[in-house]
Formats: structure tokens, sequence, C-alpha cells
């Protein structure tokens, strides 16, 4: 995700630059990447907690797409903690202890209460914990991600009714996580969703993915993923949620608030101010392809935004 920072004079457009996705010499050596990625000492992964005991069956949400290698999910990341480059998370997350962790849940509910990790992932049942589904950047992956959705656990802290928006803060110590020293965001990373995007069935609290304990530069040790978005709507390293009853600010639109809205939905018709939004590469693919609306999960999501438009609320 080269390291910089806003102070020394760079640009945003440096942080993601879109030429990087477009030049095919830059492709190949991005390529040439992820071809090595074996030979990249996997500190992050060996700093991961013990594999999940996940046994539920697959998702009715479940793409049918060929699944991105573990090597490419794991080799190729934005998580800037961690570094800006797309390699470094994998080979800094090492550093980062997942044990003991907790979440804290407060706000506008009944019964705040804080989660030790072990405590969170047996929290929802176990009928549907596997989730096969796209997810994108300025690039995409079709990634077998285990969890269960987030509105099990919006419903066990008991909602109230001034509870509109879910607030997300992801842990931010300059000891455990060198790219913080680069004031690329202003940390601690925080995400929002509208209640109504948080409890739908898609948006997940996320543990781990092929069978295994989420992997450090995944966002161990538990993160949201929310399909239908950008990625970086989908907070990592999760240390606080909050309901509130007003729209929180976020890390990407505060920073940039021109090119990240708040609700930074996969829009291909909407072009980011310094590239088009109409085409994405799928990780371990040479040519793009179509970009689809709502990153096609509309048939899910579609109704969350009835009447809005989305070219104005991007």
């Amino acid at each position: 995700m080269s390291r910089f920072t806003f102070d020394a004079g760079i640009t945003p457009s440096e942080i993601t630059p879109e030429d990087i996705y477009r030049d095919r010499r830059r492709f190949m050596a991005a390529a040439g990447t992820l071809m090595g990625a074996s030979l990249i000492p996997d500190l992050a992964l060996a700093a991961a907690a013990p594999a999940n005991v996940f046994a539920g069956k697959a998702s009715r949400y479940n793409t049918t797409e060929t699944e991105n290698t573990f090597d490419q999910i794991t080799h190729y990341n934005n998580y800037y903690e961690f570094g800006t480059d797309k390699t470094d998370p994998g080979e800094n997350a090492g550093s980062l202890k997942t044990r003991p962790w907790s979440v804290r849940v407060e706000g506008e509910c009944l019964k705040p209460q804080t989660f030790d990790i072990d405590s969170l992932i047996k929290l929802a049942p176990m009928e549907e914990r596997i989730y096969r589904l796209r997810c994108v950047e300025a690039w995409s992956m079709v990634i077998p991600w285990e969890g269960f959705p987030l509105s099990e656990l919006i419903k066990h802290v008991q909602p109230t009714a001034n509870a509109k928006y879910v607030e997300f803060t992801s842990l931010a110590d300059p000891h455990q996580m060198p790219g913080l020293a680069e004031r690329v965001l202003d940390w601690p990373y925080s995400e929002g969703l509208r209640m109504d995007e948080a409890m739908n069935p898609l948006t997940l609290l996320t543990f781990g993915l092929y069978g295994k304990a989420l992997p450090n530069q995944n966002g161990a040790p538990v993160r949201v993923v929310v399909p239908w978005k950008y990625g970086f709507k989908s907070a990592k390293s999760i240390v606080k949620i909050r309901l509130v009853s007003s729209q929180p600010g976020t890390a990407w639109n505060k920073s940039v608030p021109s090119e990240y809205g708040f609700y930074s939905n996969v829009n291909p018709e909407v072009d980011h101010p310094r590239w088009s939004q109409a085409t994405e590469r799928r990780i371990g693919e040479f040519f793009r392809r179509k970009t689809l609306m709502f990153n096609g999960y509309g048939d899910y999501v579609a109704g969350l935004y009835k009447g809005m438009d989305l070219k104005k609320y991007y």
C-alpha cells in the first residue's frame, strides 16, 4: 500500500497510485511479487493464533467464483498500520499480539459489554459461518472468510432506538505497528456503517479465512467484512464498537473527503477523482474485468439505498 507522510508534501494520490494497476510493467512486477510470496518470511502468519474451531456450513450467500489462493490473500494487503506497500503487512505484522485481546461494545445500547476474543468468537450460533465472498479494493479477490453476521453481536447488546450508526475503532499501538510512525491517516483508524447496513446478513464479524485463524496482515484477531463496499470500509483489528446516534467520522473521509465518501459502495458509475472505477483487476489475473454494482451483491443490498442518489452519496 512507499513510505511517506502528508507533512512531507506528498499528495494523497501517492497512497495508492492508480497507475500501479494500469501500467503493464508495474503489473508484471506485482505479479512477480505474488509468485515469489513463498520467499517472504511469514512472520505475521507465525504470530497468528491457533486455528479456529469453526465447523459451520457454507453460507447461502457464497459466490461460485474461484477462490484466490492463501498466498495471494495473505501477501498482497492494505493495512497501513504496518506499511503502505502491499507486501509490508505480510512482512511487518508479526509484531502484532492477538492474545489477550478484548473488544468493547458501548454507546446507545442497554447491555454494553467488553468481550474477550474467545467469548466473542463463540457468541453466535454455528449454522452458517463460512462465506466465500468477492472483496474489492483497487483490485479484487474471492476470499473464504469465516465468521458470523455482525447483527448477532449488535442484537446481543440490545441497541436503543437512538442507535442509528455503528462506529468501529482499530488498534493503534506504535510498539506493535511500525506504520503508525507515518502520519498517513489520523490514527486510530476508524470506520462506520449505518445501522441497517450493519444489520445486513452480509456484514460479517470475521475471525478467520481458509480454515485458519485470521492472519495478522488480514486484520487479526477480528475485523469487519462488508463485501458490497470498497475494502477500506472493513475495519481491521477492532478494539471498540460504538452504537451512536449520528454519522461518525471515518478515517479516509476525514483525510480526503473529496475522494472517499461515508457510504463507499462499489458503484462503477462514479469515477474516483483520479481514475475510473468501471473496471477492476482480480489478483492472479492479467486482464481487467467489469466492475459490478455493489460488487455483485445488489440483490441483497440495493434496497438499503432506495431513493438515494448514489453519485452524491458516494
